[in-house]
């Protein structure tokens, strides 16, 4: 049943992969006040980040928990950076007086540009406490503040993102998909059983607790109820994101959009919504887990929010012709619209299919799931690399417009725009209605090395329009920049070294050769990377609202910016 409500969702912007991956030296601590802060979801893989009501900006850092805390580093040995996002970084900590290894969220005060972001970051607190004792909730330590920082201690999970563990696995049954679709699910109880709405569940804001979970399990045969999958398996499966998460009452009515495209509920679109959003969302999950591609696809954004309102769900093509009725049944239930007659989670847990020991199968899912579901979740990064490439060799004329705005924008003339200057840009051009929660997409968007800045070459890489990137001579330009030895093909050293280039570390290189390279001989030939180039989608990796329609990644923020 589809939704009556229409129109286009204003694109925002994100990565889509955000789990803790990225290393480098602690020496950043002191010398990086800015660095952004991992998985800050509002900003990041969001139709639209918070902050929709903002009403005037910070003039100071300003106290943000209300008390004074004790120095973390009075308490903590301070490690290795595990990852970074908009607004500050995340790190390796060590407790001192009992040496346990945390994670350590630090977002930088400064990034905190209004009254609404400060009361984000403290939410965002209180719910993770709120929910504290959950075996499916990452555990907070405690939340400490300086003069520069507000820092989050919590759960280190080391385990990585749940479908690249699947893959790994490379055993994946209905019972397994069960069972992970039950912690799912347990979490999304758990919350609206204490008044808090997730809002932005997916795969990606679930790590594996542990690295080598069940290692001594890790034989396959192939066969029913494999070494791989023994009966008493528990995946121990962690939610580590509540950055979009809100407090609610029953029959209180939401109304901001927010949540990540694939995942995003019919009602969310109409800006009329419930705690039952959870629920179609986990139920997109499900969909996804046991045939690798989402329910609701299309080659834009709008195309995706269009067929998640119309609601038609495909359960001829493969492999669902080999999936259990049961299975079917509970998605259904879980994608019913409207939300009234949709599932609760308690309702869910109790399906035949979902119930441990229930009706799910545990025979082999089709090997061409595990591959989808790798495809899935890497998100193609050789395009976006492309795109800079072939953004340095265009020429004066066709430069000379974005150049010049370039150099309005970068006010200080260091070579590299900043939020602040981003956003005063933008306005000088005419988009002067983008909110704050808006620009840090669209910064996050162009911000390909996650450098905090954007410098010359990523803006143009996201001004321009894909018809000056889609000449023959440019994409054959593009090619031979990776292609090093000029063999004909791009091998995994050569995109490396590319990766190296760019400052693209932990890229997941053998994704970008299996999911570009059409027939399988482990490098990309130049007409499969052209075929990867005119793609409506950046790659097949998780789409979030980065992208226009058009490929040019800032070209929805205001008609100024197009060439």
């Amino acid at each position: 049943m589809g939704n009556s409500c229409h129109g286009s969702i204003v694109p925002a912007a994100g990565d889509g992969r955000h789990h803790y991956r990225t290393s480098c030296s602690s020496s950043d601590w002191d010398s990086d006040s800015s660095s952004p802060v991992l998985d800050r979801a509002p900003h990041r893989n969001t139709i639209m980040g918070r902050g929709a009501g903002h009403q005037h900006q910070l003039s100071s850092p300003t106290a943000v928990l209300g008390h004074q805390t004790p120095l973390l580093r009075d308490l903590y040995d301070v490690g290795r950076k595990l990852g970074q996002g908009q607004f500050g970084t995340t790190y390796l900590c060590t407790e001192i007086s009992t040496g346990v290894a945390f994670a350590c969220k630090s977002i930088a005060k400064r990034k905190l540009l209004t009254p609404e972001d400060v009361e984000d970051v403290r939410r965002e607190i209180q719910i993770m406490h709120h929910l504290a004792g959950h075996d499916s909730v990452v555990t907070i330590k405690g939340a400490y503040e300086d003069a520069q920082f507000v820092h989050i201690v919590m759960e280190l999970c080391e385990g990585g993102e749940l479908f690249d563990r699947i893959v790994q696995r490379g055993y994946f049954s209905e019972r397994r998909a069960a069972e992970i679709a039950r912690v799912i699910v347990g979490v999304v109880e758990a919350c609206h059983s204490l008044g808090v709405m997730h809002r932005d569940l997916k795969p990606e804001n679930f790590l594996l607790k542990d690295k080598e979970e069940n290692n001594n399990n890790n034989n396959n045969n192939g066969s029913g109820n494999s070494a791989n999958e023994p009966a008493g398996d528990k995946v121990n499966l962690k939610a580590i994101d509540f950055g979009l998460s809100v407090f609610f009452k029953p029959g209180q009515i939401f109304t901001d959009v927010v949540g990540s495209p694939y995942y995003v509920a019919p009602e969310v679109l109409c800006k009329h919504y419930g705690p039952e959003a959870d629920v179609w969302t986990a139920g997109v999950i499900v969909y996804i887990l046991l045939s690798g591609v989402p329910p609701f696809w299309a080659e834009t954004q709008q195309g995706i929010f269009d067929a998640v309102l119309k609601g038609a769900i495909d359960f001829d093509s493969d492999p669902w012709p080999n999936i259990s009725d049961g299975a079917k049944d509970l998605i259904r239930k879980m994608l019913k619209s409207p939300p009234a007659e949709r599932f609760t989670a308690h309702q869910v847990l109790c399906h035949p299919w979902i119930i441990e020991n229930g009706e799910a199968p545990d025979a082999p899912l089709d090997p061409a799931v595990l591959s989808r579901l790798k495809q899935f979740s890497a998100m193609n990064r050789l395009k976006k690399m492309a795109l800079r490439v072939i953004a340095r060799g265009l020429s004066e004329e066709e430069l000379a417009g974005l150049k010049e705005m370039f150099k309005t924008m970068d006010t200080d003339g260091s070579g590299a725009i900043t939020f602040e200057e981003l956003r005063e840009g933008l306005r000088r051009y005419g988009s002067t209605e983008l909110r704050d929660s808006e620009v840090r997409d669209l910064m996050e968007a162009a911000d390909v090395d996650n450098s905090g800045t954007i410098d010359y070459d990523e803006f143009i890489a996201a001004t321009v329009h894909m018809n000056k990137l889609d000449r023959e001579e440019h994409l054959m330009a593009a090619f031979s920049y990776f292609d090093k030895d000029g063999s004909g093909y791009i091998t995994v050293d050569e995109l490396e070294v590319a990766c190296r280039e760019h400052n693209m570390a932990d890229v997941g290189i053998d994704d970008i050769i299996r999911e570009v390279d059409q027939d399988n001989d482990g490098r990309i030939d130049y007409g499969e990377f052209v075929a990867m180039m005119k793609k409506g989608i950046i790659g097949n990796g998780r789409l979030t609202m980065r992208h226009t329609s058009d490929g040019s990644i800032l070209h929805g923020a205001g008609s100024g910016l197009s060439s």
